[in-house]
């Protein structure tokens, strides 16, 4: 299997925003911000997360963060938003790392790959532990955090779920 893994880059093809597409604007606690824009929008999008990555003009309470694509034999399957730091908001919700896979490339373990590949970058940006929320009813991603060495610190209850925060320790 030919895998590539990268950061979004400013200027990106149809296929990249197709998968943008296909992926729900929010689905599970996971928000994809560019599903839904022409693709002109797509093109500054791609440009804002340039800027978000080296930390300029963030809007106020975030926190720089790359954005990084998974390709399996050339075609985009996911994307993973890597935040390089954590400011309070994300202690309570939303962790280092948060991805999604496209509807129609689910069920082939591409969300083990993502986080395996993100968790080399986040080693390199100094990360010792990255931290993951995921809504507890959302097995399929315990299981990929699990896979990845995530150990579950706690479940904290909600009105409609509750929210598991997951470690890894990354050496």
């Amino acid at each position: 299997m030919k895998i590539l893994f990268r950061p979004l880059q400013a200027i990106e093809d149809e296929e990249v925003y197709l998968m943008f597409q296909e992926i729900p604007a929010e689905e599970d606690g996971f928000e994809n911000p560019a599903h839904g824009l022409s693709r002109e929008d797509f093109v500054a999008f791609c440009h804002r997360q340039q800027d978000y990555s080296n930390g300029r003009n963030l809007p106020q309470g975030y926190v720089p963060c790359t954005c990084y694509l998974l390709f399996i034999e050339d075609r985009p399957v996911g994307f993973v938003k890597l935040r390089h730091f954590l400011n309070d908001a994300l202690r309570q919700g939303g962790g280092h790392i948060g991805y999604g896979v496209r509807p129609s490339c689910r069920g082939n373990k591409y969300g083990n790959v993502l986080l395996s590949e993100v968790l080399k970058f986040a080693r390199e940006k100094g990360i010792s532990e990255a931290l993951l929320t995921i809504r507890d009813y959302n097995i399929r991603s315990r299981k990929v955090c699990e896979h990845n060495g995530g150990i579950l610190e706690k479940i904290e209850p909600g009105k409609n779920y509750g929210r598991c925060f997951y470690w890894i320790t990354l050496q």
